[in-house]
């Protein structure tokens, strides 16, 4: 395969051309893939024509595919590890959450093994006037850590953030069997990417409920600094979806949001898949 690298009209993130995911990656593709991945966070693929398990085997490639706990109700037939995100509906019952990642998040940082990397494949894109809607946001928090000044790295490094899955819900009422799932778990509010060593900030508003060692007024505003810091217009990169993108981005170095500004009749239709990572440290 000729594979092209080519940079993202954005701040940061990628275009990967000439690859056809339909077809097994030989070892010095996926190494260019890989490597692509690890330095620019975000990679994508246009053009794509895949099918659920071809997207699954492609995700192998990175590591062990999580299974999505509620397959039963947004899952894909025959394939337990990947999640449907769709305002479709269909026998009188939706494909996937309508709504969903609409505030700045990185994927499960409240799971004390947070996934290396998550890869959403967009298989019907909302259009209205000729133009897409649906775009997903996302903030590089390794430039945003480089960013800070020296003084405030130093005061960072060694403080470490609980992170609750109740805080996303704001209140709302959470499950005794995700309350037991995910009990809160500390993780560094810098963390260093197990592949390359660089240092990026992990700090989101509505995940970290408090920071250790300092009271509540003062967390709060400790995460709502940083928080803010990591969305500055210098640091985002928006994606306008095409049909058969397939974009993935890396959970470590990155932040993200959905953009909600369609409802039907404008359809969107993604597979989601996440794969497995590590402790941060």
């Amino acid at each position: 395969m000729s594979l092209e690298i080519v940079r993202s009209d954005g701040v940061f993130g990628v275009e990967i051309r000439g690859v056809d995911l339909s077809r097994p990656l030989d070892d010095g593709t996926f190494e260019q893939i890989e490597s692509a991945f690890d330095e620019h966070g975000v990679v994508f693929f246009r053009e794509q024509r895949i099918t659920p398990a071809q997207q699954v085997a492609f995700g192998r490639c990175f590591g062990e595919v999580e299974h999505n706990y509620n397959s039963e109700e947004w899952g894909v037939s025959g394939q337990p590890e990947l999640f449907t995100i769709s305002n479709i509906e269909q026998d009188g019952r939706l494909l996937g959450p309508r709504r969903v990642g609409e505030r700045w998040h990185s994927d499960m940082c409240y799971a004390a093994r947070p996934p290396r990397a998550t890869m959403l494949y967009a298989l019907e894109v909302p259009v209205l006037h000729g133009l897409s809607l649906g775009d997903t946001e996302f903030a590089n928090a390794a430039a945003a850590w480089d960013a800070l000044p020296e003084q405030t790295r130093r005061y960072m490094r060694p403080l470490r953030g609980v992170f609750d899955f109740k805080g996303r819900k704001r209140g709302n009422p959470v499950s005794e069997s995700v309350s037991s799932r995910y009990p809160p778990v500390e993780h560094p509010l810098v963390r260093r990417h197990p592949r390359t060593d660089r240092e990026s900030l992990y700090v989101m508003r509505d995940d970290c409920t408090s920071v250790v060692g300092l009271s509540e007024t003062e967390s709060q505003s400790v995460v709502a600094a940083l928080a803010d810091h990591i969305i500055r217009p210098e640091f985002i990169y928006r994606h306008r979806w095409q049909v058969g993108d397939v974009l993935m981005w890396d959970n470590c170095t990155v932040q993200h949001r959905a953009v909600i500004d369609y409802a039907l009749p404008q359809r969107r239709l993604m597979h989601r898949l996440t794969i497995a990572g590590t402790e941060p440290l």
